[in-house]
């Protein structure tokens, strides 16, 4: 367990670390699904145009050979651009052992509170009914998870508002969900006290796309990913309207 001031500034950095490492990996996988469809009209096209134009015009030949050569060379640079960056992240490793759901909730908030929200006059209220529960999983991924979700919550925060963690047990699941207040306009307010990057969090202030949440949170989808369980969050609404993020990971590894 964490136990000096020092040791929880270190394990702040080293989270935040983790978070920036899986949005690089969530961008750099939007970046590469959302230019490969152009690429590919760009080619099909290209054959298509390649049956209309007389075949003895070897100028317009040339030219179409250009634009398929180089879009088949824009689609191998984006390959070779994710794998090489993903190669860290493409597999998340977990080591299943079991613990008791409290106790990591409890450290969750904790950690939480020490990387912003002591900083933003943001309170944490835990509200757990685990008992006794354990969880077969990978603690420290689904405390890195965890420490996500309330750090996100923070920082969408108002200055004093307040952040609860809802923990129960039920039907052979963890149920674990950050509740608050969300301000959209706390994210980029550079009078508060920050943790997340800048990028992350103009990024995700803005509008997000129905069924897509804020590429900072790509770490708690892969760790819900890992475990055969469910990681929902909601695009940021209103100023002043309830927003959750939720974590549902089995109790029993497969």
């Amino acid at each position: 367990m964490v136990s000096t001031s020092q040791n929880r500034t270190e394990r702040t950095a080293r989270l935040c670390a983790e978070t920036a490492l899986f949005m690089r990996d969530h961008v750099l996988s939007r970046v590469s699904h959302d230019l490969r469809s152009p690429l590919n009209a760009i080619h099909s096209w290209a054959y298509v145009l390649e049956r209309k134009i007389d075949s003895t015009d070897a100028a317009a030949q040339r030219a179409l050979g250009g634009i398929r050569t180089g879009v088949e060379q824009q689609v191998q640079l984006l390959e070779k651009l994710v794998d090489t960056t993903r190669a860290e992240t493409r597999k998340l490793r977990i080591e299943r052992a079991p613990f008791a759901v409290a106790a990591l909730t409890g450290e969750a908030v904790d950690d939480a509170r020490t990387a912003l929200g002591d900083a933003r006059g943001v309170t944490f209220v835990l509200q757990d009914t685990t008992g006794a529960a354990t969880l077969d999983g990978d603690r420290e991924r689904i405390a890195q998870a965890l420490w996500l979700m309330l750090v996100f919550a923070a920082e969408t925060s108002a200055q004093g508002a307040s952040v609860t963690l809802a923990a129960s047990a039920s039907a052979g699941a963890a149920h674990l969900e950050a509740k608050w207040h969300a301000t959209r306009q706390a994210l980029t307010d550079e009078a508060l006290a920050h943790v997340l990057e800048p990028f992350a969090r103009a990024q995700a202030s803005q509008q997000q796309e129905a069924g897509r949440y804020a590429w900072v949170l790509a770490l708690c989808q892969r760790v819900a990913e890992a475990h055969d369980g469910r990681f929902e969050a909601p695009a940021l609404v209103g100023e002043g309207e309830e927003m959750a993020l939720v974590l549902n990971v089995p109790l029993n590894g497969a």
